[in-house]
């Protein structure tokens, strides 16, 4: 099953900046209509005036998914804007510093985001993804969910969450023709390494070779989907693969 041929509805979180936005850029030739969900309404507005054409129906929704009510009109939307035959989880955030001098409040709307939000909206869509014989599901993770992450160690832990839950969902799902992809993708230069929250955050220490813009992860991502090997667990090249696969075995050979 192409993506690209198949594709109607597309919801996207976080679609106002970065992996999100470029999401929607390349999957607007392929829609008939999009449900794009962001936190900034000016940013959000700035997308949605740059895809709007004849052919192309926007649902613009700026709200926070980490509330019960920003959460309640998106699965609304789904209901009543639907059916998504594409949904792609990519809102989030980070944070950097120790755990036992964070802010619980902020780590535990991580947590909401990246976890509760992808659960709620995957078990919103799924029935009509299945009715349809079709649908694709996108979780966006990162390469870091393959590692300890020192610093960033709620990031990383909700990031291995969406890697186990999208392969056991994929097996569930494969025989009613959804596939279900976690993109993992690297360093990517947009806003969201530039919040306040990873200020710390050096920048200057990660290899050039690490660092993606969004345009590309968003490219490789669809290219996967179209192919007819369909592999869950997508990374943007292979030496992210490499990083990936050592970070697993690391993992491995720590066990008692």
């Amino acid at each position: 099953m192409s993506a690209q041929s198949r594709t109607e509805i597309a919801l996207i979180t976080g679609a106002s900046a970065g992996i999100g936005r470029a999401f929607a850029q390349q999957l607007a030739p392929r829609c008939k209509g999009m449900i794009l969900i962001g936190r900034d309404a000016d940013k959000l507005a700035s997308v949605v005036a740059e895809l709007e054409h004849a052919d192309l129906s926007i649902t613009s929704l700026a709200l926070d998914l980490t509330s019960t009510e920003g959460l309640t009109r998106v699965m609304e939307a789904i209901r009543q804007k639907g059916p998504v035959t594409m949904l792609v989880n990519n809102a989030g955030f980070a944070t950097h510093g120790r755990f036992a001098e964070s802010d619980l409040d902020i780590e535990m709307a991580m947590v909401n985001l990246h976890c509760n939000a992808t659960l709620a909206l995957c078990r919103a869509a799924l029935p009509y993804m299945k009715d349809e014989g079709r649908g694709v599901v996108i979780n966006v993770s990162s390469v870091g969910s393959f590692f300890p992450v020192k610093y960033s160690a709620v990031y990383g832990a909700s990031k291995t969450f969406l890697n186990m839950f999208s392969q056991a969902l994929q097996q569930e799902v494969q025989a009613d023709g959804i596939r279900v992809q976690c993109l993992c993708p690297s360093y990517t230069r947009s806003d969201f390494s530039s919040r306040e929250p990873l200020a710390a955050l050096d920048q200057s220490k990660v290899a050039d070779e690490l660092w993606w813009n969004a345009k590309d992860i968003v490219a490789v991502s669809l290219a996967q989907l179209d192919a007819e090997e369909h592999a869950v667990m997508c990374l943007p090249d292979d030496h992210n693969r490499v990083l990936a696969q050592r970070g697993i075995s690391a993992q491995a050979a720590g066990l008692a």
